[in-house]
């Protein structure tokens, strides 16, 4: 099974690509990339979309917006309240569910300048999908996919899930922690021939991680969604359960 990991920015030059495997439980990193304005994301992904079988994008961006905000904005008048909390109005039913779970609080994409991230994904979808004439539907069975498919990851939920903390990784001049990271990831998936380029790019380490993720997804995994026809609506965080391993 082909896995692309997509770590989502709104400038091209900021998003991190990466080409994986999946087999026999054993994930294998094949190629990773940043995108450009030359060679812009959607062409990178496309070119390594497989021909005869299908493949599992895991996008780390919000890929819908909370429920309780679209019921209520339309009837809403300037300068009166809105009687929802915010919390509710802002964030997701998977937001406050890997919060619960894992213990790790995504943005309010109802609330925060991810909402322009959520948009422009949903874009990069959308030219996906007129460009190869696949359907590329989110997917909601965990375990093998029939057709190529997309689902919502978050790294730094997959990485807590596991224990991993590194602080700083991101940092642009860390090279070290970025090291420490991949020593750590070298337990769940294979990494070596990469190591020295991933040292250099957080991007392209986080879209490592969203491989990751999608190897949890395969694997059936992840959390589900106990009220499926609203994760639908809102969108859905899939990271591997830690119920599983108590």
């Amino acid at each position: 099974m082909i896995t692309i990991g997509i770590d989502y920015a709104t400038d091209p030059n900021k998003t991190g690509l990466a080409l994986g495997s999946f087999e026999n439980e054993h994930v294998t990193i094949r190629e990773f990339r940043v995108g450009s304005k030359s060679e812009p994301p959607d062409e990178i992904i496309i070119n390594w979309l497989p021909k005869n079988h299908p493949a599992l994008l895991a996008l780390d961006a919000p890929l819908g917006w909370p429920i309780t905000l679209g019921k209520e904005l339309p009837s809403h008048v300037a300068g009166e309240l809105l009687r929802s909390e915010a919390n509710d109005l802002f964030r997701r039913e998977t937001d406050r569910v890997v919060k619960a779970k894992i213990g790790k609080q995504s943005l309010d994409v109802g609330a925060d300048k991810i909402a322009r991230t959520a948009h422009s994904a949903l874009k990069l979808l959308h030219s996906l999908r007129d460009k190869t004439g696949l359907a590329i539907p989110l997917t909601w069975e965990m375990g093998e996919i029939r057709e190529t498919s997309v689902i919502e990851v978050y790294p730094a939920a997959t990485l807590k899930v596991r224990n991993i903390d590194v602080p700083s990784y991101k940092d642009k001049e860390r090279s070290d922690k970025r090291r420490e990271l991949l020593n750590l990831l070298s337990n769940y998936v294979e990494i070596a021939p990469h190591r020295g380029a991933l040292e250099l790019d957080a991007n392209k380490l986080d879209a490592v991680i969203c491989v990751l993720a999608a190897s949890d997804f395969l694997q059936g995994k992840c959390i589900p969604p106990v009220d499926e026809e609203l994760a639908r609506k809102e969108g859905w965080i899939w990271v591997q359960d830690p119920d599983l391993y108590i």
